[in-house]
């Protein structure tokens, strides 16, 4: 019995010593920037040597990377955010504006998570090549997301008339930018819950139709 549990037990201590590191590096990657931040720091702040680091991760490019990548899923395990629970809940919902709640929910717990990191991802890709080409040019991956979305909420009820896919992709992929984000809540001082009331009204006056006259909560439109 103990030998069946043992490779588990090793299976879950790598994952929390992987954590612990990809936290610290975190915290230190957005409080000094990635090229000021040491691998030495990071194994300080997770309580591990630095040797450890260099074993899970081979060197720092490839822990931002994962940084980045936890930052985005909320967590270790490899599934797409497509394929997300709280995604494929938001767009089996049954109406434009059930969809549109839980979709402004679950990309504010992106954004509060992502929105901090994006400047550090310009920065380092501006000074390493190397991190530049982890994201090769081409559709950013963040539209192919809202377009999946707008999809599924284009051919819903309570969609304002003539609202096409392409249209409504567009308005998730603006709004709900972690740039905009980071304006708001960081710049501005706005709080999160704040920030995703005022997102979810916005695109509700811009995607869903109103009771009567086919038109949103107020008239304007982009």
């Amino acid at each position: 019995m103990s030998d069946v549990k043992q490779p588990d037990k090793r299976a879950e201590r790598s994952r929390r010593t992987r954590e612990k590191i990809v936290t610290a590096a975190r915290e230190l990657f957005v409080a000094q920037g990635y090229g000021a931040t040491s691998l030495q720091e990071v194994a300080d702040r997770a309580g591990v040597a630095v040797q450890t680091i260099y074993f899970v991760f081979r060197n720092k490019r490839t822990l931002f990377k994962d940084v980045v990548d936890t930052s985005i899923a909320g967590d270790s395990e490899p599934v797409a955010t497509m394929d997300r629970p709280w995604f494929r809940a938001a767009c089996a919902a049954p109406t434009a504006a059930d969809q549109l709640r839980a979709h402004v929910h679950g990309t504010r717990g992106i954004l509060e998570r992502v929105a901090p990191i994006m400047p550090l991802i310009a920065a380092a890709s501006a000074t390493d090549p190397e991190i530049a080409a982890q994201w090769p040019e081409g559709q950013d991956p963040r539209y192919t997301v809202q377009r999946a979305a707008a999809d599924a909420l284009a051919a819903k009820p309570g969609i304002r008339p003539a609202t096409s896919a392409a249209e409504a992709a567009d308005l998730l992929y603006g709004l709900l930018s972690p740039e905009l984000y980071l304006v708001f809540v960081h710049e501005r001082g706005w709080s999160p819950d704040t920030w995703e009331a005022w997102a979810h009204a916005t695109l509700c006056d811009q995607l869903l139709a109103g009771p009567a006259d086919g038109t949103g909560p107020s008239s304007g439109r982009v």
